[in-house]
């Protein structure tokens, strides 16, 4: 059992909380209102608190925040955030007038990478950042196997992350390392490809997968 803090307290939050608590896990949920978020909870036992204290009291902690704020809100649980595992699984990306994402912020780079930069001391690793959030819990729903790309420096974190996607119900070979943080900018780069897919497939689950 991992104790594992994910903040955020959008779908992609409520999706992963749910399968990794009913897996074993300690869940715990940040969010800026840990009130409003555990009445609306209606998944397996975890517990519910503010951004800064779940941080703090995990092992692993996921990003389910928006990729275009993430940067600075990490950056401020420095401290919180010290020798722990973080599972970056957001994009940076602009907004279009629809809502749709309309380019990556950080062009000669990835939020993956500026995040390793901001927290020398963390071991951020990215992945689940190619798909649906729906996909991220329930890979076998898709009717093909899917990809899911892992990109870290730390051999040992993603060895871990690795295993929590088991947990998620990724099997091995859907699983592809693709290297260190550096690579997160390709799988980053893969976000353009969604305001495309969804216009016109519609809000239906899928993963940006590769074929091998």
């Amino acid at each position: 059992m991992n104790h594992i803090s994910i903040l955020g307290s959008g779908r992609v939050a409520g999706a992963l909380a749910g399968k990794l608590a009913a897996s074993g896990h300690d869940i715990a949920i940040g969010s800026r209102d840990p009130v409003a978020a555990a009445a609306k909870w209606s998944g397996p036992a975890v517990r519910h608190m503010d951004t800064r204290a779940a941080a703090g009291g995990a092992q692993i902690v996921v990003n389910a925040t928006p990729g275009d704020s993430a940067l600075a809100r990490l950056t401020e649980l420095r401290a919180e955030l010290e020798e722990k595992i973080l599972i970056d699984i957001s994009n940076a990306s602009a907004r279009g007038a629809d809502g749709m994402p309309a380019g990556l912020l950080y062009t000669e780079g990835s939020l993956g990478e500026r995040l390793q930069q901001a927290l020398p001391g963390t071991r951020v690793v990215k992945t689940l950042n190619t798909m649906l959030f729906s996909v991220m819990a329930d890979p076998r729903s898709l009717s093909v196997p899917a990809s899911v790309f892992v990109s870290g420096n730390d051999e040992g974190a993603k060895a871990t992350v690795v295993a929590l996607l088991g947990d998620l119900g990724w099997p091995a070979d859907w699983i592809v390392d693709l290297g260190d943080i550096a690579s997160a900018r390709a799988t980053e780069a893969l976000m353009l490809m969604v305001p495309h897919v969804l216009r016109r497939y519609g809000f239906k689950p899928f993963a940006l997968s590769l074929a091998r």
